[in-house]
């Protein structure tokens, strides 16, 4: 994985997220070089093993964004996502799964078994806690439990195939 190939599949999605959180163009426009240059310093110490490139990307792109508000533009209104990701990050493996393209995640919920399957949606998509989605299917919660986690374990192996093929994901 080179910074040209990183940037030419990433920089249009990462200015467009800015865009979406910053009002000033200029201020888009800078904040998304500034990821970039992250993105090269830090190049070398990204571990695949951890998160995909674009959960990488993305997680470096919020936090810039993040920053951003915290460093200059304090007056100017915090976008709620952001201001709830400054507050806490309980969510973030959600807000990731969400922000992954359809096409994507379309593919790797098809590797999966309908059982795991449909705790994902219910989870990630319909919002439901394990412990309700214990309560609608009649599983333990152990067994619940366990197929998010095999589920999210599938996945992820699903998107580090697609990195390693040159296709990148944010799970």
């Amino acid at each position: 994985m080179d910074l040209e190939t990183i940037y030419s599949e990433y920089h249009d999605k990462v200015l467009s997220y800015i865009k979406s959180k910053v009002a000033n163009r200029e201020d888009a426009e800078d904040l998304c070089a500034d990821v970039f240059l992250k993105v090269q310093k830090k190049l070398k110490e990204y571990d695949e093993e951890k998160a995909g490139v674009s959960t990488w990307i993305y997680t470096i792109a919020r936090n810039s964004v993040i920053d951003f508000y915290r460093g200059n533009h304090m007056t100017e209104e915090l976008p709620d996502e952001l201001s709830e990701d400054i507050a806490s990050d309980d969510e973030t493996d959600s807000a990731l799964l969400k922000r992954e393209t359809l096409y994507e995640l379309a593919e790797a919920l098809k590797k999966l078994s309908p059982e795991e399957r449909s705790v994902i949606v219910l989870h990630y998509y319909e919002g439901l806690s394990l412990t309700d989605i214990q309560q609608k299917t009649g599983l333990s919660y152990g067994q619940v439990k366990l197929r998010h986690n095999s589920a999210l374990k599938e996945m992820k192996k699903f998107f580090a195939k697609k990195t390693a093929g040159g296709m990148f994901s944010i799970v």
